[in-house]
C-alpha cells in the first residue's frame, strides 16, 4: 500500500463513522489543485539540469492553503498529495484558518552546492508564483529545506511583485519577519504531547526511557527538551542508523558532537543499532520522527513502547494502528503531535500581516495551550466513542472541514 492509499484508507474509515455527506466526501478525496512544473537550472559546471517540482493545494474551504516544501530524491505527486491532505486535517484540527498544501522538488540537495540550491529555489518559486501568496498559499520549510530556503522564496516572490511581502512564506529568518520559537516548534510540540501522555499514564517525565527514530530538527529538539526534564533518552537514529545506551545518552553532548562531526555513529560510550532495532527497543516512549510507513504489519508485534508520539507524518500504517490500539498503546497521531510547526507558522503569518511581533515566552505559552486543549478534546472523544486517538483526531478534523463546506455552499 502506498502512502497515499494508506491516507485515503484512513479517510474512508472516518468518513463512514461520521456519515460524511457524499458530495463533500468525494471533494475531499481529491486536491483542489495539483501543479507539476519543470525546474531548469544551470549547474556549477555550466550544464543545464531539469528537475521536477510539485505544489498540491488540497482544500481552501477554511482559508488559504499552508504547507511545507521538501527537497528529496523520493518526492513525487502521490507523496505530496497525501501530505497536503494531512495538512488540511492538521489545520482543521488545530482550528487554524487554513487549508492544507504541500510541495517539493525531486532532487538530492546533499549532492548540490549552496548556489545550485539557491538557483533551484528561485526558479521553482518563479514557476509556482501565480499559485502562492499570503492570501492564497503560504509555503514553509520541510525535509531538507530551512530558513535560508524560505528567505530565497520570499525574496524571489517580492522582487517579482515589486515590493517586500513578508507573509508569503513562514519559517524565515528573524531579520526577515520570522517568528521567535519557529525553529523548535515541531519538536517542542512533540515534547508537550509526551508530557501530556505521561499524565494520562499516571507517571512523571523524570526517568521515562525514550527512543527517537530520526534526529533531525524535530527529533533533536524533542530529545533535548525531554533530556532537560530528566527523561532517559536511550537511543536515537539518523538515516544511516543509530546509537544506543541503556543507561541513557547525554543529548546536549550529542548535539554538539553532531554539529562538529556531522555523524551520530561515532559518538562515545554507545552501541550502534539499525533503525529497525531502535523501533523494537524496550522503552516507555517511542518517537518515530523520520519518514512514513516505519511501523507496519511486519514489525508492529515487535513494538514494546507504552506511548508512541508521531513526530513524522504517517510513520504508522492503518494495519499497525489497530494492533497497537488493541494492546492499549497510547498513540498520539501525527496531525496532533507534530502540529507545533504549523501553529507557530500561523503565529508568524499573523505577526507578518500585523507588522507586530510577540516575545518567545508568549509564543510558547500560546502553543502549549492550543495543543493541550486539542489533546484533551481528542482524549474525551476517544473515550466517549471507544475509538483510538487517530480516528478521533481525524473525525474532528474532517468534521470541521465538512462544516466549512456546508456553510459556504457550492458555487455556482
Amino acid at each position: 500500500m502506498s502512502f497515499l492509499e494508506s491516507v485515503l484508507e484512513q479517510y474512508e474509515i472516518v468518513a463512514d463513522k461520521i456519515k460524511l455527506d457524499d458530495g463533500i466526501r468525494e471533494r475531499l478525496r481529491c486536491p483542489k489543485r495539483a501543479l507539476i512544473v519543470s525546474v531548469p537550472i544551470e549547474m556549477d559546471n555550466g550544464t543545464v539540469k531539469v528537475f521536477k517540482g510539485y505544489r498540491v493545494q488540497h482544500d481552501i474551504a477554511m482559508g488559504p492553503t499552508k504547507g511545507g516544501i521538501r527537497y528529496h530524491p523520493n518526492v513525487n505527486l502521490e507523496e505530496v498529495t497525501a501530505l497536503a491532505m494531512l495538512m488540511s486535517l492538521k489545520c482543521a484540527l488545530m482550528q487554524l484558518p487554513y487549508g492544507g498544501a504541500k510541495g517539493g522538488i525531486c532532487c538530492n540537495p546533499k549532492e548540490m552546492s549552496q548556489k545550485e540550491i539557491e538557483r533551484l529555489t528561485r526558479r521553482f518559486t518563479t514557476e509556482i508564483i501565480w499559485a502562492i501568496g499570503p492570501e492564497e498559499d503560504i509555503p514553509a520549510p520541510d525535509l531538507n529545506t530551512n530558513m535560508q530556503t524560505m528567505a530565497w522564496m520570499m525574496d524571489t516572490y517580492s522582487m517579482q511583485k515589486g515590493h517586500t511581502i513578508l507573509g508569503v512564506v513562514t519559517g524565515k529568518p528573524l531579520v526577515l519577519g520570522g517568528s521567535l520559537g519557529r525553529e523548535d516548534a515541531t519538536g517542542r510540540g512533540v515534547f508537550y504531547m509526551v508530557e501530556e501522555s505521561a499524565k494520562v499514564k499516571g507517571t512523571k517525565l523524570k526517568g521515562l526511557t525514550v527512543a527517537i527514530q530520526g534526529f533531525g530538527n524535530v527529533g533533536s529538539v524533542a530529545a533535548r527538551l525531554l533530556f532537560e526534564k530528566g527523561c532517559k533518552v536511550i537511543a536515537v537514529s539518523g538515516s544511516k542508523g543509530g546509537i544506543y545506551n541503556k543507561g541513557g545518552i547525554n543529548i546536549k553532548d550529542l548535539i554538539q558532537h553532531i554539529q562538529e562531526n556531522k555523524e551520530i555513529a561515532d559518538f562515545h560510550s554507545v552501541d550502534t543499532i539499525t533503525n529497525e532495532e531502535l523501533l523494537a527497543l524496550d522503552c516507555d516512549v517511542l518517537i518515530p520522527a523520520a519518514i512514513e510507513g516505519q511501523i507496519n504489519k511486519h514489525n508492529v508485534n515487535d513494538i514494546k513502547a507504552k506511548i508512541i508520539v508521531e513526530g513524522a507524518n504517517g510513520p504508522i500504517t492503518p494495519e499497525a494502528d489497530m494492533v497497537l490500539y488493541d494492546r492499549d498503546v497510547l498513540l498520539i497521531p501525527d496531525i496532533l503531535a507534530n502540529s507545533g510547526g504549523v501553529v507557530i507558522s500561523y503565529f508568524e503569518w499573523v505577526q507578518d500581516l500585523q507588522f507586530y511581533f510577540w516575545n518567545e515566552r508568549e509564543i510558547q505559552q500560546r502553543l502549549k495551550e492550543m495543543m493541550v486543549n486539542i489533546f484533551n478534546s481528542i482524549l474525551s472523544l476517544s473515550g466517549e466513542k471507544k475509538i483510538d486517538l487517530r480516528t478521533a483526531s481525524w473525525m474532528l478534523g474532517v468534521s470541521r472541514i465538512s462544516e466549512a463546506h456546508k456553510a459556504r455552499g457550492l458555487y455556482p
